[in-house]
């Protein structure tokens, strides 16, 4: 298997004595800039392709991700998961359709619905209360869902979690299934799952309809590319590929989709190797990680079906530290700049392209911080809260006549606007919830950890809601 072929096609159009009177503007002549790719980055003529009419060589690329994944088919995106959500989404749900969804989704689900109009049943995983996070989503809660709304049209799930928290998927599929009911799951931060050892199982092999995947995430391919993967017969290939004509690009960028295709290759021929030795420096790190005195390694809690080891969260309550304080030390001392700080957590994310040493010397700095923190009293830390009553569609909420108000006049009102930390970019609120007392004491103390909030309409700690 030739871990470039996509590329090395590329490469060899571009030798062609053909002078290219059409996109892109560069002429494969004058490069944009030093080391960009310009010399293969095409356009759809004869001979490369069309990403939204894949007849040859993305034809090919993309039959052989899906076998990889052992799915039913494959579609490559350009536009990051967010495409394949967006279009998978509206593919399964049409206008104005009820849905059932987990309330820890990222927001581009949110904005599917948005988009949608959708009228959304929400499924609220269990909390862990000494990480503050979302657990796994039980599947007695789908269950429940389910009948509560039987006319659903999809249920929508994240698996794994942005911390790494993986769902029983093979049960909820049994579930949906019994219903005639299509599960779409957003695995964007699992497109290493189900491929070989040492890891959860993955949503397309435990039987969910529609998964979307960002290998950029986790894997060796480029920032923005993405797959959708179609498994089973309760989703309708032609919907979705009508629907990513809507979402996608019309001029996808070549070199993001020679890269999915040289993911494709690299996993088929070194995937168990590479694996393998990622695998290792996990169990090493984690056996380290045992002897922290202060900091604390999320492992395997009760509220969690299972759970992805390639994510390190870190949590330093009573420490002295916030996830921002410790975020910034271990950039300035140390030299590692970490995914995510959001409260007292911070997050790690590893990969199979990690260097042999680098989490040993993670693991060096987190023992430097641990012996130098000053154990403090540790204030209770809110859990993340429960979504306020629904009292309309996100589309009629952020359609609505809306007014700024401070935090004390906003309690009880409406929200006609999002508010999330980013990352993970889970909407803490969302448009047509009432605002609740807990989820105001939880925005408060995140800001007040260092943890930045995004607004999507109000301003200046001003909370924008729907005029009564």
């Amino acid at each position: 298997m030739e871990e470039h072929r996509l590329q090395k096609q590329l490469e060899a159009y571009a030798q062609q004595e053909l002078y290219p009177l059409h996109m892109p503007g560069h002429k494969r002549r004058m490069a944009p800039g030093p080391g960009l790719p310009y010399g293969w980055d095409v356009t759809e003529v004869p001979g490369t392709d069309d990403l939204h009419d894949a007849r040859e060589i993305l034809a090919q690329a993309m039959a052989r991700t899906a076998e990889l994944y052992g799915a039913r088919r494959t579609w490559y995106l350009v536009n990051g998961s967010t495409c394949g959500i967006l279009a998978g989404i509206r593919a399964l749900a049409p206008y104005g359709s009820p849905v059932i969804c987990a309330r820890n989704c990222h927001k581009s689900v949110y904005h599917a619905m948005e988009l949608g109009n959708l009228s959304v049943e929400w499924l609220v995983p269990p909390v862990d209360e000494d990480f503050g996070i979302y657990g796994s989503v039980p599947p007695e809660a789908v269950a429940a869902a389910l009948d509560r709304c039987p006319r659903a049209r999809c249920v929508i799930l994240t698996s794994p979690t942005y911390e790494g928290i993986v769902s029983d998927i093979k049960a909820i599929a049994v579930l949906c299934h019994q219903r005639g009911v299509p599960l779409l799951v957003d695995e964007a931060h699992g497109a290493h799952l189900g491929l070989f050892p040492g890891f959860p199982d993955g949503a397309v092999k435990t039987g969910a309809d529609v998964v979307i995947q960002s290998p950029h995430k986790t894997l060796p391919s480029l920032t923005q590319t993405a797959w959708l993967h179609l498994a089973g017969s309760l989703a309708d290939p032609d919907e979705i590929e009508r629907q990513l004509d809507v979402f996608e690009t019309s001029s996808p960028s070549y070199p993001l989709l020679a890269s999915l295709d040289g993911c494709t290759g690299i996993l088929q021929s070194r995937g168990r190797e590479l694996f393998e030795a990622w695998s290792g420096r996990l169990t090493r790190f984690t056996e380290a990680a045992a002897d922290f005195r202060h900091l604390r390694l999320l492992g395997d809690r009760p509220a969690f079906f299972d759970r992805d080891p390639s994510k390190l969260l870190v949590n330093c309550r009573g420490t002295g530290f916030t996830g921002p304080s410790l975020a910034e030390a271990l950039r300035t001392r140390f030299g590692f700049e970490t995914e995510m700080a959001c409260g007292e957590n911070l997050l790690a994310m590893t990969s199979p392209a990690d260097s042999e040493d680098s989490l040993d010397r993670f693991s060096g700095a987190l023992h430097v911080l641990d012996r130098e923190a000053e154990p403090v009293p540790a204030d209770h830390t809110p859990a993340l809260p429960p979504p306020g009553p629904v009292h309309c569609t996100m589309a009629q909420a952020l359609a609505a006549p809306a007014e700024q108000l401070p935090p004390e006049q906003a309690l009880g009102h409406m929200a006609a606007e999002y508010v999330w930390a980013y990352p993970p970019g889970v909407p803490l609120l969302a448009p047509g919830e009432e605002i609740t007392e807990g989820f105001l004491e939880a925005a408060a103390q995140l800001e007040q950890t260092g943890t930045a909030l995004k607004h999507t309409g109000g301003t200046g700690g001003m909370f924008r809601c729907i005029s009564r």
